[in-house]
């Protein structure tokens, strides 16, 4: 019996999972932290794949999802910011040496575009658009049943499109960014410093402030949060309709931890898209739809990657 593997890294933890040669749901999988004081991260990462190796069968192929960029030409983490020394890493020749099994590696929020595309809330559909909206926002586009790369595989990176010159300062230091005017910490930065400024709230001007708690204080009535979510979504859907023009999908799957807030988050960004799409044929047959895959959606994109090594 042949198998694949599949591995999504991340900054806290890294997973693993053993899949059988037909379908997605795994035989076994493990998780580790992905730090430790015994070990390298790559040590770790290798030492997990061989706890998820299967006792009887072949392994055709291995895949890797990896946060930060990634050139899955050359299989070559440029840099992964939240993991110690993953700069310039030549991933897919170390785990490759090591297993001797065909391996690729991809960005994470790519192959999770590619994981609902084949396997989640894209399924029969050719040309879709991935954001998962988060911490930060990332995403991915698949054209013509191919996910989009670009020269150096650093294509879609959908969270820094540049949406208000004159918004604030992003994490990656340019200031306006999408990411840092609809990501869940920027929600509430936003509900922090309007609360600073005298408008009233049910929630506390406090910096811990989450998007969570923004979001059930909206679905309590609270007229601050329920405008923050208005804020995000305007602003989300005027990018999306930008991507609209350029990619004219017939899905978009929208995932991560905003998503949870359900109508609260979508409602504004589907009024918000009709408004800025310069013609109703752009939407009116567009699904926008909650990713199925949840937490899942690296590891089984990393899947997809390893079905097409084969």
């Amino acid at each position: 019996m042949s198998h694949f593997i599949a591995v999504d890294a991340g900054g806290t933890q890294l997973r693993a999972a053993c899949y059988p040669n037909i379908g997605s749901d795994p035989l076994i999988s493990r998780r580790i932290p992905t730090q430790s004081l015994e070990s390298r991260p790559v040590e770790r990462l290798l030492s997990l794949i061989k706890s998820v190796w299967p006792e009887q069968g072949d392994v055709d192929a291995i895949g890797l999802a990896v946060p930060g960029a990634v050139n899955p030409y050359e299989g070559c983490v440029y840099v992964s910011p939240n993991i110690p020394g993953w700069v310039d890493l030549p991933l897919r020749k170390i785990v490759q040496e090591e297993f001797k099994t065909p391996t690729a590696v991809g960005n994470d929020a790519n192959l999770a575009a590619l994981g609902e595309w084949r396997f989640g809330a894209g399924q029969g559909h050719h040309n879709l658009i991935y954001f998962t909206i988060s911490t930060g926002i990332g995403g991915g586009v698949i054209e013509n049943d191919r996910l989009l790369l670009g020269q150096r595989g650093l294509a879609a990176e959908v969270g820094h499109i540049m949406v208000d010159p004159d918004g604030p300062i992003c994490g990656c230091g340019q200031r306006g960014h999408l990411e840092a005017i609809a990501s869940g910490p920027a929600i509430a930065r936003w509900v922090t410093a309007q609360i600073a400024a005298g408008t009233e709230s049910c929630l506390k001007g406090d910096p811990s402030i989450t998007a969570r708690e923004v979001a059930e204080a909206a679905r309590k009535g609270d007229a601050l949060s329920c405008a923050a979510f208005e804020r995000a979504g305007f602003w989300f859907g005027r990018t999306l309709a930008d991507f609209l023009h350029l990619f004219n999908p017939s899905v978009v799957v929208l995932g991560g931890g905003v998503t949870r807030s359900g109508e609260l988050i979508f409602k504004p960004i589907r009024a918000s898209v009709e408004k800025h799409t310069m013609s109703h044929m752009y939407y009116q047959d567009l699904v926008i739809t909650r990713a199925q895959l949840g937490d899942d959606a690296g590891l089984v994109g990393a899947l997809t990657l390893a079905h097409s090594l084969v």
